[in-house]
């Protein structure tokens, strides 16, 4: 059973207060939304709970079975669907997927590549230059990418963002599919977005 902790989190950009004494605790099988204003710190926690920042007081915990996982380990069971990931234009979608698995130190073939594909709706686009893509084409690759390590900790930032409606039932279909085998955190000002989602975390 995976764990995340979040313990009186403070952040703070010199005098400008971002994240005030927020706590949760989330075990496998459970999922968030993050809702708030503009600017209230959304994108903020995910990058703090990515290790991307640090908190200016409080602590993120990771566990599994009890036992703490170092950012190793979390990173390795980690994935993020955001708009402002890149993707590489001048590479094709089989050679983006080839590539991030390589990164995580994985290597990924033919019927992988093409099943990932399948799975997001881009079947038979796999041989495109990623550049000629639309910006839903690319949205859908990222959670190709992001399914990639079959991750335990799946955290979306707008996650339906430049998608049609066909793109967001899969998006759905796929947050219920991980749901039972991870922690889902969402950041969204979407009701529909935060309807994926079974509790709801506020911030300011």
């Amino acid at each position: 059973m995976y764990r995340l902790k979040a313990d009186h989190l403070f952040k703070r950009f010199g005098s400008r207060k971002v994240l005030n004494d927020l706590s949760f605790e989330l075990q496998t099988g459970d999922s968030m939304a993050v809702i708030g204003p503009n600017g209230s710190g959304k994108s903020t926690l995910l990058m703090l709970l990515l290790a991307a920042g640090r908190p200016t007081r409080g602590a993120i915990e990771y566990s599994l079975d009890g036992q703490a996982l170092d950012d190793s380990a979390v990173r390795s069971v980690t994935s993020l669907v955001a708009p402002y990931l890149n993707l590489y234009d001048t590479l094709t979608a089989e050679e983006n997927l080839i590539f991030f698995a390589a990164v995580s130190g994985r290597t990924i073939q033919g019927k992988e590549i093409n099943g990932l594909l399948a799975r997001v709706g881009l079947e038979g686009r796999g041989p495109d230059l990623v550049g000629a893509y639309s910006s839903g084409m690319k949205q859908r690759l990222k959670y190709a990418v992001a399914l990639l390590n079959r991750p335990a900790y799946l955290f979306l930032d707008e996650p339906t963002s430049n998608l049609d409606e066909d793109g967001k039932r899969i998006v759905a279909e796929l947050i219920e599919e991980y749901r039972s085998h991870s922690i889902i955190v969402i950041a969204t000002n979407e009701p529909e977005e935060q309807r994926l989602a079974r509790t709801v975390c506020r911030v300011a």
